[in-house]
């Protein structure tokens, strides 16, 4: 038969992993629904005040995750981490990420699924809790979790007043970012358009100002503050001193070690940022489109990562799962030999 001359139309009936997976019914296997895009279950211990958090991620059920690539590796954006960390604080009726420090990246090498976990401890003397993310492949019930991220949570903020009501800031000069993008891609960080949200920066004396938006059509809700749109803030990193854009010694430079980090407002599809150099980091100062508060970030530290890291990082681990057994062979002793040695 010959095809028809008009274009095809197809209508999809599968229904499709939920993006925000608190929309999913948990209560028959013991969990509470959380409403998030990135977890699904909250599971509060017995005999202790901790809680546990679960989700199951997946470049299929989170197709935006694709779009975050370094060195051909499709990982979760250190800013991820963050967002699950502020989520977990919030369940708990804390304020503050104090610490949260990226001990592994978590990388998607085909289409299956990740299982997370977010445990958090109970709190101390002083409030603060400990807390760890784990992941493991879906698929495998009986596998070795891998811990990404460890940290603490504070019980109280301290109080942030400032904002970016000024914009730009008097006397800031602009940059050229027009090939930004273009330089990150030939520096490893293969960001699709998702991660793509930077629009203007500008300069004055040591802190970099920049604007970021969350591009058309993404999702904002299920999330405190979106982690593309976090990212992307990060790309000015690099313009607070001449050289390339978040060069790092000896590979391309990722979030690693996140101290104060403080939300006040959710939702944000646009941000003021701006960024001081602080040491061996730098510290974050987000505002909405109006100059009002969003987020902070006391310290930021990067580490380099090599693509030979990132490739072996979500790889199965063979030697673990192999039958291996312990054989004794005999050697041969010259007659000279120091026998008591």
């Amino acid at each position: 038969m010959d095809l028809p001359t008009y274009p095809f139309q197809r209508q999809r009936y599968w229904l499709s992993g939920a993006l925000g997976q608190g929309n999913l019914d948990v209560s028959s296997a013991g969990l509470d629904s959380v409403d998030h895009a990135l977890l699904s279950g909250a599971v509060g211990l017995a005999g202790t005040d901790g809680v546990l958090l679960t989700g199951r991620l997946s470049v299929e059920t989170h197709p935006w995750l694709a779009d975050h690539a370094v060195w051909g590796s499709v990982l979760l954006p250190g800013t991820a981490f963050v967002e699950l960390a502020l989520h977990a604080a919030d369940q708990v009726g804390c304020g503050l990420v104090e610490e949260l420090t990226i001990e592994a990246p978590l990388v998607f090498n085909d289409q299956s699924a990740v299982a997370v976990q977010v445990a958090v401890a109970a709190a101390d003397e002083s409030g603060r809790r400990d807390l760890t993310v784990y992941s493991r492949p879906a698929d495998a019930a009986d596998g070795v979790w891998t811990r990404h991220a460890s940290g603490v949570l504070a019980d109280v903020a301290v109080p942030v007043t400032e904002e970016l009501a000024q914009w730009p800031p008097a006397g800031a000069q602009a940059v050229t970012i027009d090939a930004l993008y273009e330089e990150l891609a030939d520096s490893g960080y293969e960001y699709g358009p998702l991660f793509q949200g930077l629009r203007s920066a500008w300069r004055q004396g040591g802190a970099v100002f920049a604007e970021v938006v969350l591009p058309e059509g993404a999702d904002a809700e299920g999330f405190g503050l979106h982690p593309a749109l976090l990212d992307s803030a990060l790309h000015a990193i690099g313009l607070a001193a001449d050289g390339d854009p978040e060069a790092v010694e000896g590979g391309v430079g990722l979030p690693f070690a996140w101290s104060g980090v403080s939300l006040s407002a959710v939702g944000a599809r646009v941000l003021r940022v701006r960024i001081v150099r602080s040491g061996s980091g730098v510290s974050l100062l987000l505002a909405d489109g109006a100059g009002a508060h969003v987020a902070s970030v006391e310290s930021l530290a990067l580490r380099p990562v090599t693509a030979e890291q990132l490739r072996g990082a979500g790889e199965v681990d063979v030697a673990r799962d192999a039958l291996f057994r312990v054989e004794w062979s005999s050697v041969a002793v010259p007659a000279d030999a120091d026998v008591d040695a």
